[in-house]
This record gives structure tokens, sequence and C-alpha cells, in this order.
């Protein structure tokens, strides 16, 4: 897909506001047919930039009432190592977000867990047992301020 045009980011924009609304609904509220939006949607889809379609979960209505942000430090920055690691926190099903960083951490987690004794048996069977991790930094989240999918800013209105 070469470039984006208006369409293209309203349909973007609808879709992060509401990723359940038919073709239909979309067509009308960006003023295309809904085959042509259809054929949009397609190749936005088969470009990459739609990735996928998700539920947003309120995560305390599933008990999941702690949010701890993790910041890693391995004991070596090389690629080895940087794979080891990568491997094994994408199989912790408790990580939410793993984000390799520049400055002093290596890595930033987000985790999610029932309460703090929950976390303590992630960090004990998950975290401190991954390859390669010197030391381990964990916050906890005392509230949700603000989620978004995409900055505002963005996508072109």
């Amino acid at each position: 897909m070469n470039g984006l045009d208006r369409r293209d980011f309203r349909i973007l924009t609808e879709l992060v506001a509401d990723a359940r609304a038919s073709q239909v609904e979309l067509a009308g509220k960006i003023g295309l047919s809904p085959t042509a939006c259809a054929r949009r949607i397609h190749q936005l889809e088969e470009a990459g930039i739609i990735r996928g379609y998700r539920a947003d979960l309120d995560l305390p209505m599933l008990g999941l009432v702690t949010t701890v942000m993790v910041t890693i430090t391995l004991e070596k920055q090389s690629e080895d190592f940087l794979a080891a690691f990568e491997a094994a926190v994408a199989r912790c099903p408790d990580v939410i977000t793993c984000h390799l960083m520049s400055g002093t951490d290596d890595y930033h987690l987000q985790v999610v867990a029932r309460d703090i004794a929950d976390f303590e048996r992630i960090h004990k069977q998950h975290l401190s047992r991954m390859p390669g991790v010197a030391r381990i930094h964990s916050s906890f989240a005392m509230r949700e301020v603000v989620r978004r999918a995409i900055p505002e800013t963005a996508l072109p209105r």
C-alpha cells in the first residue's frame, strides 16, 4: 500500500473507536459504499497497518487489580542475551507489554496480577528465572489515568 489518504485515516479512526462497527456503518460515516469500504479495510489489513482486532477488557472486573511496571537490567547486552530474554518474556502469560529500552534499563514490562501475593508468585516463578537478568525493579501502579489505543493526534481528521 503506497500512501494513505484521508478516507483511510477516517477508517482507522473509526475502527480505533469501535472495531465492531459493521462495514455498512463505517461506510456511512466515511462516505463510501460498503464494498469500497471493505476493499480499503482489506488493503489496510494486507499492508499490516491493521494487525488485528481485540476486545478491551476491564481487568479489575476479571480480578486483575494490580498493575506492576517492571524494569529489567540484563547482565550483558549481547544479541544472545537479548534474544534469550525476549524469548522467555514472550512465554510469560502475565506480561502485558515488554519494550526494549535505551538508557540505564534494558527492558520495561507491564505485568498484571490479582494482588501483591500473586505478583510475588510471578516474580519468583517467572521474572527472576529469566535468562541473563541482573536486576529487577518493580513499581506498583496506583490507578490508570489514561489509556488510548493510539494518540489522538496520530490520525488526521
